[in-house]
This record gives C-alpha cells, sequence and structure tokens, in this order.
C-alpha cells in the first residue's frame, strides 16, 4: 500500500515536471502544498478601509471592481477581514470591538457560533449567511466573479465556547474547555483563547474549522495573532487541518515581525507569513521595510512568500481601525517607491484601499502590467547595495535569461545622484551563461513607460528624488550577436 502511494506521487510529480526529492517529500506529508499559490498571492483585503465593520455589500462592491479592472493584471483574492463575527451596534466603528465577561462567566455580546464551537459571519453585516449557510453565498458571488474568497481567522477557539463546554466535532466526549489554553489569550482582542495542541481533540477543533470554511467556498485563510508571539504547535495544526479538508486554501499567517530565528520552519508550513506588523501610510515603516525585505527575500519559493503586509493605496480608514478617513498620506513617489519594493523582492500584493473611490494614481500603480510582471514572473530577487541612503535590487529572469529588472531607491530627504555600471549586469542575468552579447541595451523605464537604448559599457546616470525609485526593465539589443 505505502509502496503504491509513492508510486502515485511521482508519478503525479513526473506530470507536473516537478523532479526533486525534497518536493516528493513535501507532497507526501503536505500535498495541498503542491497546488497552493505558486505566485505571489495579489487581491483586496477590507481591513485597510473598513477595519472590522465591513459589511456584505462593500466586500461585493470592491470584488465588482477588481474583477472588472484587476483581474486581468493578476489580481484575483478578495479577502474579509478581522471580526465578521462580530454583532455590531448599527453606527458602531469600534475596531477591534471588545467582549465583556458576566458575573455568570458567561459573554456579551454573544458571538454567533454553531452547536461546535465554530463562529459564524453576523447576519445584519451578512445578510446572507441568514439560515446557517455562512460564507457561501458570498463566496459564491466572488467565484462567479473569476475571482477567490478569503476570509481573516483569529487564532484558537472562541471564549465563550470555552464557557459553554460546547462538543468538538468528530471527537465524542471532549468538550471546548478540555483543549483551550486559558492562560493564552491575544493582547488586543479579547474574543478567544489558545489552543493546547497537546490536548486530544485540539487537532480536531482545527480539522473541523476548515472542514466548515472548504464547505463554503474559501480559499485563503489568514490566520491571525500566531506569529508575533510565534506559535509553532497552532501553525503546525492550520497547515495539517488544511492538508486534510480536501480544498487547496492559501495559509496566511500575522501579524510580524515573525522571528527570523523560525525562516526555515515556516517558510516550510505557510504560504505566506507577516515581516512586519501593520504598516500604514508612514514612511519610517516603509523604511523598515527595505531592511526585513533584505532579511527575508533568501526565504521565498514559489508556494511560500514572504509578506511586509498590505499596500495603504487610496482611500483608507472610512470606519477604523487608524485614523481618520483619508488618502494615504504617501506622496506619488513614495507610493511608488512601496509598489516597486513590493514588485522586485516578489511579495505579495493585497490591496488596502476602498476600490470605488480611487483616484488615477491609484489605478496607474494596481494596473502597471511590468511592475506586476516583475512580481508575478520567474524572477529572482537579489540585493546589491544598501546604505543609509541608496538601495539596489535587480531580479533576474531565471528561464529564458533574456532580461532583468533593475530598482533604485533614495531613502533620503533629499535628491541624490549615482552611477551605475551595466555591463555588470550581464553576469546577474546569467547572459555570460547564455552565451547572449550585444553591444547595447534596451532600457524601460516602467513608471513612466519610456524606453531608450544604452551602449552595453556605458554608465547609466540615475536620478532620484527625495523617498523616489526608479524601476527599470532591462534587455539586450536583438542583433545578429544576440544567439552565436
Amino acid at each position: 500500500m505505502v509502496a503504491r502511494l509513492i508510486m502515485d506521487r511521482i508519478q503525479m510529480i513526473n506530470k507536473h515536471g516537478i523532479a526533486s526529492l525534497g518536493t516528493l517529500i513535501v507532497c507526501m506529508v503536505f500535498p495541498c502544498l503542491l497546488h497552493a499559490q505558486r505566485t505571489p498571492p495579489m487581491g483586496w483585503n477590507s481591513y485597510d478601509c473598513f477595519g472590522a465593520t465591513v459589511t456584505e455589500e462593500e466586500v461585493k462592491e470592491n470584488a465588482r471592481l477588481v474583477a472588472d479592472s484587476l483581474k486581468p493584471y493578476g489580481w484575483q483574492y478578495v479577502v474579509v477581514d478581522f471580526c465578521w463575527f462580530y454583532p455590531h451596534p448599527p453606527g458602531s466603528t469600534a475596531s477591534p470591538p471588545p467582549q465583556f465577561r458576566l458575573p455568570d462567566g458567561s459573554y456579551v455580546p454573544w458571538l454567533p457560533m454553531d452547536e461546535w464551537g465554530r463562529l459564524l459571519p453576523d447576519v445584519r453585516k451578512f445578510p446572507s449567511a441568514a439560515g446557517g449557510q455562512g460564507f457561501k453565498p458570498l463566496a459564491d458571488y466572488v467565484h462567479i466573479l473569476g475571482l477567490k474568497f478569503g476570509i481573516h481567522v483569529m487564532r484558537g477557539i472562541p471564549r465563550q465556547a470555552v464557557w459553554a463546554r460546547t462538543p468538538v466535532k468528530g471527537m465524542p466526549g471532549v468538550t471546548a474547555d478540555q483543549i483551550a489554553n486559558v492562560h493564552d489569550t491575544c493582547s488586543w482582542l479579547n474574543t478567544m483563547y489558545g489552543l493546547d495542541m497537546s490536548k486530544p481533540g485540539a487537532q480536531a477543533y482545527l480539522n473541523s474549522l476548515l472542514e466548515l470554511y472548504a464547505s463554503w467556498g474559501v480559499d485563503f485563510i489568514k490566520v491571525d495573532d500566531i506569529t508575533q508571539p510565534y506559535h509553532a504547535a497552532e501553525i503546525l495544526g492550520y497547515r495539517r487541518a488544511i492538508d486534510n479538508c480536501g480544498r487547496d486554501i492559501v495559509l496566511s499567517l500575522s501579524p510580524g515581525e515573525t522571528p527570523l530565528s523560525r525562516a526555515a520552519e515556516v517558510s516550510r508550513l505557510a504560504n505566506m507569513w507577516r515581516l512586519s506588523g501593520d504598516l500604514w501610510d508612514n514612511w519610517n515603516q516603509l523604511r523598515h521595510a527595505f531592511d526585513l525585505a533584505a532579511a527575508w527575500v533568501a526565504y521565498a519559493r514559489p508556494g511560500h512568500w514572504p509578506d511586509i503586509d498590505m499596500l495603504p493605496i487610496g482611500r483608507l480608514s472610512l470606519r477604523g481601525p487608524v485614523g481618520p478617513p483619508r488618502y494615504g498620506r504617501f506622496s506619488k513617489d513614495e507610493l511608488q517607491t512601496m509598489m516597486t519594493l513590493w514588485c522586485i523582492t516578489r511579495m505579495p500584493l493585497m490591496l488596502g484601499g476602498h476600490l470605488p473611490d480611487n483616484r488615477p494614481m491609484d489605478w496607474q500603480l494596481e494596473t502597471n502590467a511590468e511592475a506586476i510582471e516583475a512580481d508575478q514572473g520567474p524572477y529572482q530577487p537579489a540585493l546589491m547595495k544598501q546604505s543609509d541612503t541608496l538601495v539596489i535590487w535587480q531580479s533576474a529572469d531565471t528561464i529564458s535569461h533574456e532580461h532583468l529588472f533593475l530598482a533604485f531607491f533614495n531613502l533620503s530627504d533629499h535628491p541624490i545622484k549615482t552611477v551605475f555600471r551595466l555591463d555588470s549586469l550581464a553576469v546577474m542575468a546569467g547572459w555570460t551563461k547564455a552565451g547572449h552579447r550585444s553591444a547595447c541595451m534596451l532600457l524601460r523605464d516602467v513608471w513612466k513607460k519610456e524606453s531608450s537604448q544604452i551602449g552595453a559599457r556605458q554608465p547609466l546616470s540615475v536620478q532620484l528624488s527625495p523617498h523616489g525609485c526608479m524601476l527599470y526593465r532591462i534587455s539586450l539589443c536583438k542583433t545578429h550577436e544576440n544567439h552565436p
């Protein structure tokens, strides 16, 4: 039986052109990883514009714009962020909202929950969830648009389930109070206890959650309060539950900073994991993102992506969670710098702004096919230089070896000029090894959408505005010398 299983796996892997023994082992132990998102996930998330209070109609409104305007460029996920289960009073914008304990030990507000201790969407915010349908009608709506549907999940088990001693599905005689760690709580949202994964029934509870999410048609879960502090046993528990559920579901872990000491483990178990705390329209936070990208880029590979955070582009905080309603405070230069850093280092791209309020420059950022190519294409990013003022990244095509991306960033508060030797790119891009050579190079300014030619040995002079960047797509001029 085991031999037959191994042969089946080998035939499947050969069919898909995967040759490494390491991949074979991973596919046998964690089968869903074979099918997980192979390129950095791209989509929209409700948190930056609606905090804990997003409604079904607002999700649909943004989903329609993702489908109509962004899907051709690779955007595909629509993610409902936290507290979709919380019954906010009409007009309330509390984010995060509290739950209170009564003298008898019960909780108010009582969160919608099924008989197995699994939270359900609040039907006032998500009317289609009525009658126990959960998120299935909304997921179906998103899927009809040709997109994928995701939800935010708080780590652990509801405190009210522990008080009510709800049974654990599939574990006769086991109740919620027997698998909870009541000393393990989230510091910023008080609705959950952590799970004691050493207790019989803890894994079964997670399995039942993912079974429910799979029945709804969920394609992506963002598990929060799990990587800072780092909860190793529960991360493994979610990985196993996904692999047991029979549906391909992306596992995203939050918030950061994920400890770098856990890089090998988290990059094996998760499809994306947060490197930072919540990133807002703040230059100091964006400046720190350069250090995080440099530290983590080596751990990225198909299906497994370090994640700085969502992109705060466009209209933010319509109802919280941070600051007043506003267009992001980043300048146009800073927005291009952020988008360029995410793309050149191949980070997940999750938009946080309310798309119906997008300005022309927001759409220009989100629909630049060449910048997105750097993120989604077969490129291998590498840091070339990082100082207090100047950062240079390059990312070479690992398949055709015909072109690369080159990005310059000015981290200072004043304009700077730098000179770069283009002939140093030949080895990095694999052109020398592939036998490609030419006397000139084609430079494509990705943001200005302008092309030019320059001699292969001619220095490239780059002018950078404060907090600005330049992103070039570079290839050899097409001459008879290119292919000996």
